[in-house]
């Protein structure tokens, strides 16, 4: 509740023009507080209340906006107000915005950034997109081997103001060959006359700047790590990746395997900022797809239709039996795809899997269909065999569905392919084919169809 009263406070000092009051208590804020109070202003508001923010809040604030946020701020604001923020931003949050700027503002930016700037932003630039080099910064501390601990206290102390990070320590050769890690507890706990190459560690954990960001995330989730170093193709250290970016990388990967899932094809926007005719583009692929597919269960139902003609009663189960299939397979693709995403299970576990999966379809299976066939003696009487091919068209079904969504993701995987797609929109309709095949071919021959 006191959130609510001072988020309400700040914009009644906003409506009221008391910038100078507002200046005074947003400075004592949280950069991203400060941020999500912009954001409940109009755009004209938000520029002007930026204006009054401190340097160095300004540029943490910039970081936390949306881009279009961002753009409207760059539009209005002066050429050295833009070199100020350029200048305080780290580089790989400078870089982000960069990315999503239209061109003509980035050239505005790179103009008003110092050379040196200018340079740096330039290099990360040029590394693909979504790889490790596209999210790591140049701000880390980076040590000599030939230093003393009392010397690598006097450059951290020099130099560690403006870094990411200063708990972890990375050392290099005259070159710039990463050559070991120390963190602050190696130095506190060695002399101050101990030379770093004796004491940091040499197994390093490290990334080369060309790997995917999704590979990055996988490290940083095994080694429990805050700071992965990221290398160039000669071993030469040229940035970090903090857990930060990392924890940004998991929520967009995250978000992006739920959007294949639901069949859609990925949206970088958020929600409310996607246009409906962005929206409807991204959805519509898919569900022409499924469609399409679909049509193979009508010409199922089309090819047995003389079978059904003679007993209509087993129209009336086809709702239960695809409804089961689908739920069941999405079950285990849900399942499948939630461990590879997390590196639990491997495409070399598909036996594996596949043996799983069997027994617990034929347990589920053989539960769901005693639980069928009291209800269905219950409700149809003396119809004993209908009945018999209803639950074993229930077990197969459930069978299948399991091996089936347990399989896919890991065959998608094999084909480099990502195992998302593989979610319940596709499963459901592949099971759904496979159950009424099932069905009608059990009809046939339990109960002498023609």
């Amino acid at each position: 509740m006191q959130k609510v009263l001072d988020m309400e406070k700040l914009i009644q000092l906003a409506d009221g023009k008391q910038f100078r009051i507002l200046k005074e208590i947003l400075s004592i804020m949280n950069e991203a507080d400060v941020a999500a109070f912009l954001q409940e202003l109009s755009l004209e508001q938000m520029t002007l209340v930026f204006r009054t923010l401190p340097k160095e809040l300004a540029a943490e604030v910039f970081a936390n906006l949306e881009v279009d946020e961002q753009q409207h701020i760059i539009n209005q604001i002066t050429d050295r107000e833009i070199n100020n923020i350029i200048e305080e931003l780290y580089v790989d949050d400078a870089v982000d915005m960069l990315e999503e700027l239209p061109a003509t503002l980035v050239r505005r930016i790179l103009q008003n950034a110092s050379p040196d700037t200018r340079n740096l932003i330039n290099q990360f630039l040029n590394y693909p997109d979504n790889s490790a080099g596209s999210i790591m910064t140049a701000e880390y501390v980076g040590l000599k081997k030939d230093m003393t601990v009392e010397q690598a206290f006097a450059y951290i102390r020099k130099h560690g103001v403006d870094k990411e990070t200063i708990y972890t320590c990375y050392v290099m050769d005259g070159k710039r060959t990463l050559e070991g890690v120390v963190t602050v507890k190696d130095l506190l706990m060695n002399p101050y006359e101990a030379c770093l190459g004796d004491i940091m560690d040499r197994n390093v954990i490290k990334a080369v700047t060309t790997e995917d960001q999704e590979a990055v995330a996988e490290r940083f989730l095994k080694y429990d790590l805050l700071s992965l170093p990221v290398v160039d193709s000669e071993n030469r250290l040229v940035g970090i990746v903090t857990v930060d970016d990392i924890v940004d990388v998991m929520e967009e990967e995250a978000t992006e395997d739920f959007e294949k899932m639901a069949a859609m094809h990925p949206s970088e926007k958020p929600y409310l900022k996607t246009s409906v005719f962005e929206l409807a583009k991204n959805r519509i692929m898919w569900l022409l797809i499924l469609m399409v597919s679909s049509m193979v269960t009508g010409g199922i139902l089309a090819r047995y239709e003389a079978a059904f003609a003679v007993l209509p009663l087993l129209v009336t189960f086809i709702p239960m039996l695809t409804d089961t299939g689908g739920n069941a397979g999405s079950q285990s693709s849900t399942l499948i795809i939630r461990g590879m995403a997390v590196n639990e299970i491997q495409p070399r576990d598909g036996f594996k899997v596949l043996w799983k999966e069997l027994r617990v379809g034929l347990m589920v299976g053989a539960v769901l269909g005693a639980a069928n066939f009291i209800q269905l003696i219950l409700r149809y009487p003396g119809q004993w065999m209908v009945c018999l091919t209803v639950v074993l068209s229930l077990l197969v079904t459930v069978v299948l569905a399991k091996t089936i969504g347990g399989l896919l993701p890991i065959a998608a995987r094999s084909l480099k392919l990502d195992p998302a797609i593989m979610a319940a929109p596709l499963i459901t309709t592949i099971v759904d084919a496979i159950s009424l095949v099932v069905y009608f071919q059990l009809a046939v021959k339990l109960l002498h169809l023609s």
